[in-house]
């Protein structure tokens, strides 16, 4: 409320003659609007008061203005139409307040139920069609009062029709009026636009008819108005006519209308503007607001797209607009109702017909057409709906545009295929850089979009045909999926079995551990344990045997780039050509965010590498206690090779394994003790050469998994630091500069160690 209000002076200033303006121009409006619902004419500016300044004191927005409008109008004239009431008759003025109030109650329903977060989903070029559709539907009503015939409802259709109907009692001086004043609006718009042409405009009409009079050449001017506030509403239900059924699905539909249409609008200006709408806060002052407009009599109030449109032109910023528009209104029904008689109609309806046009978001059309044609076309769906069904149908038919248009991105994301360009890290788009080249017998291949049942087709269809009779490796970038589904996961394995007939190796990485989680609960548990699940492409390239500088497959250049530039749209959206990584190394894991095993197993990563570690040392005890036989052994699990980290923890295990195992045998205990000591340097040597950070990253890797090991099991904490403080005093004897740097590695239980 207070950052709503507090405006520096220069600007309330201008923001109270915005209310002003917006108090003049609302004169004209919403008498035309009332008599469209089925009132008297005065009843408009009844409706001109208390909603609106109420409505200004509870919106969060900042320079959205409401009032009675064209859309609730037209539909409330419809609805007492088809229930047989005549229109400003006495059932009338009795029946429409009391829709008015049933509308309050219907949004007051909709702010309980927070209905308000539909808007999240209807998307921008919607949003555009809609309001444009909704700001023509209005020019076209108001259109046969430029030349002094009568407003029209309906559709475009309808309206149309009634336009052509209307030329017959065509005034060329009502016509010549309107139209100079739109030109002179527009022409004000683009040479002054801090200067409020409308309100000139409005002015000059009244001393045409006081000094000319304009009136007795043809042109309508607003009819007399009696002064003060002589609006109120009670309750009688002997003088309404039509079920209560009739009454709620009205009511109902133009609740909808109201929600819909303000919200959209209010959205967009607070988008353009860079501030926060509170949606759910928006309903609550749309039902008190119409709550008081049913207690004064008057049809329901709506938000105002034409009237917004035109103090933004003079940058109103904050609701001290409504609030003296409100008493503005209020002065001219108690003090100036008799200057009302002297405005001429078609002057007027200009103004309103030169703010629709501005509201219209045509320029936004064609930057679609330019960038987007499938949200060009979801923008004209949106306006033609409203145009020609109707800004209820206009409503339902965006919302399912808006989810159409979600659909078709997710089953055509961005992808490509990666290759690597010699003497630079990371992968990179083979269809956008020239000098990007495969990886022999390898394809890397990126989505761009989660993967379902709508787009597992043409993820799989993608892979399969770029895989040649050569290929070995597939390795699926899924950095931008975060979801699957169970279609999507049932087809990932029959891919794998199959490839895997086919003598290929199917790896998927860089996704976000959930999606590890999804695989699981839908049973393609098998992906997990086979090791196809990678955290990194260059891990899982790694565990193909692929180890930097890569082998670059140069022989078909020219018929990858064909093969590889999947379609024109999707070449066009992969504005990110590089998945920024340092091949060889380990990325994710590298940084410290989390070991491989622990990523992909989560709780259970602890029970899979104590099976991984008495499968090695099976294997190792049977075969070749060597670093190659250890590499082999590592390669035999059905996991394969793992990234650093996993596989220093993996030597800690085995260490703490063997020490029991081998306790009788000196000699095979004193090997595996310089085996797993050469691949504890091995690994600290190449994780120094990658960043130092890491290898600080390692210790503490170290330190934390200790404290865990002595909670969980504090017999073979114990077991583990005895080992260690009797291969640390072995190391003192022989190379005590190795001993000096383990105590350092094995952090915080150094000191242990030196006892």
């Amino acid at each position: 409320m207070k950052e709503k209000f507090a405006v520096k002076p220069k600007q309330l200033i201008r923001d109270i003659l915005g209310g002003i303006i917006i108090a003049l121009v609302s004169i004209p409006i919403s008498m035309g609007y009332a008599q469209i619902s089925g009132l008297p004419m005065q009843y408009g500016l009844y409706g001109s008061v208390i909603p609106i300044f109420l409505f200004g004191l509870l919106t969060s927005s900042k320079d959205f203005v409401f009032g009675v409008d064209a859309a609730p109008a037209a539909l409330v004239g419809g609805a007492i139409a088809t229930m047989g009431i005549s229109a400003e008759s006495t059932e009338a003025v009795n029946s429409v307040p009391v829709i008015t109030f049933l509308v309050s109650l219907w949004l007051l329903i909709f702010f309980i139920f927070k209905a308000g977060r539909i808007v999240q989903y209807i998307s921008s070029p919607v949003m555009g069609g809609f309001v444009s559709g909704i700001c023509c539907t209005i020019i076209l009503m108001q259109i046969p009062k430029l030349f002094g015939g009568s407003a029209g409802t309906g559709e475009a259709p309808e309206l149309i029709k009634h336009i052509i109907e209307q030329c017959g009692d065509f005034e060329p001086v009502s016509f010549i009026l309107g139209i100079s004043a739109i030109v002179l609006i527009m022409l004000g718009k683009k040479f002054m636009p801090k200067v409020p042409v409308s309100v000139i405009v409005m002015l000059m009409g009244a001393l045409m008819t006081l000094f000319f009079h304009i009136d007795s050449m043809g042109v309508r001017l607003l009819p007399h108005v009696d002064s003060g506030f002589a609006g109120g509403f009670i309750l009688r239900p002997d003088k309404i006519k039509g079920s209560i059924s009739e009454y709620l699905f009205n009511s109902l539909s133009i609740a909808v209308v109201i929600l819909a249409e303000s919200l959209l609008a209010s959205r967009g200006n607070a988008l353009k503007d860079g501030y926060k709408l509170d949606n759910n806060r928006e309903i609550l002052a749309y039902s008190a607001a119409n709550f008081s407009s049913a207690l004064t009599g008057c049809c329901p109030v709506n938000g105002s797209v034409s009237r917004t449109g035109i103090v933004r032109q003079f940058g109103a910023k904050s609701q001290w607009l409504s609030v003296s528009a409100a008493f503005a209104m209020l002065g001219v029904l108690y003090f100036a109702t008799p200057i009302i008689e002297c405005l001429p109609v078609p002057v007027l309806t200009a103004i309103v017909v030169s703010a629709l046009m501005n509201a219209c978001e045509f320029h936004e059309a064609k930057r679609l057409w330019k960038t987007s044609r499938n949200e060009f076309y979801i923008f004209m769906g949106a306006f033609l709906s409203v145009l020609f069904f109707g800004t209820v149908a206009g409503v339902m038919i965006g919302v399912v545009l808006s989810f159409v248009a979600v659909v078709i991105r997710a089953v055509t994301p961005p992808r490509a295929f990666l290759g690597v360009i010699k003497g630079k890290d990371g992968f990179y788009s083979l269809a956008r850089n020239s000098e990007a080249k495969t990886i022999k017998n390898t394809v890397i291949y990126r989505f761009g979009g989660n993967l379902f049942f709508a787009n597992i087709d043409t993820f799989q269809n993608d892979i399969e045909n770029a895989v040649t009779p050569e290929t070995k490796y597939i390795i699926v970038n899924a950095g931008a999926v975060g979801n699957i589904d169970i279609t999507a996961a049932d087809r990932l394995v029959l891919m794998y079995d199959d490839y895997k007939k086919r003598g290929i190796k199917l790896y998927i990485t860089e996704h976000v551990g959930e999606v590890n989680d999804m695989l699981r609960k839908y049973g393609a548990e098998k992906l997990l344990k086979s090791g196809a699940v990678r955290m990194t492409t260059a891990l899982a390239l790694r565990d193909a045997g692929l180890e930097y500088p890569y082998e670059l497959d140069t022989d078909n250049k020219a018929e990858q780039g064909r093969k590889y530039n999947l379609t024109q749209s999707i070449g066009k959206s992969m504005k990110q050509n590089t998945v920024v990584q340092r091949p060889g190394h380990i990325s994710r894991a590298a940084k410290g965010i989390q070991a491989e095993l622990e990523w992909v197993f989560g709780e259970d990563s602890t029970v899979y590498i104590d099976k991984m570690t008495d499968e090695m040392i099976d294997e190792l005890l049977d075969k070749d206690i060597s670093e190659s036989g250890l590499v082999a052994a590592e390669k035999h699990t059905p996991w394969g090779r793992i990234n650093y980290f996993d596989e220093d923890e993996l030597i800690d295990r085995i260490e703490m394994r063997i020490f029991t195992l081998l306790k009788n045998d000196p000699e095979k205990e004193t090997m595996f003790e310089r085996l797993l000591e050469k691949r504890r340097e091995e690994i600290e040597m190449r994780m120094l050469s990658m960043d130092p950070k890491i290898f600080e990253r390692l210790k503490q890797r170290r330190t934390e998994h200790a404290e865990a090991l002595k909670k969980s099991d504090p017999e073979a904490y114990n077991i583990l630091l005895e080992h260690r403080a009797e291969y640390i005093k072995r190391l003192e004897k022989t190379r005590p500069e190795l001993a000096e740097k383990y105590k350092e590695v094995f952090g915080r239980e150094g000191e242990k160690y030196k006892e």
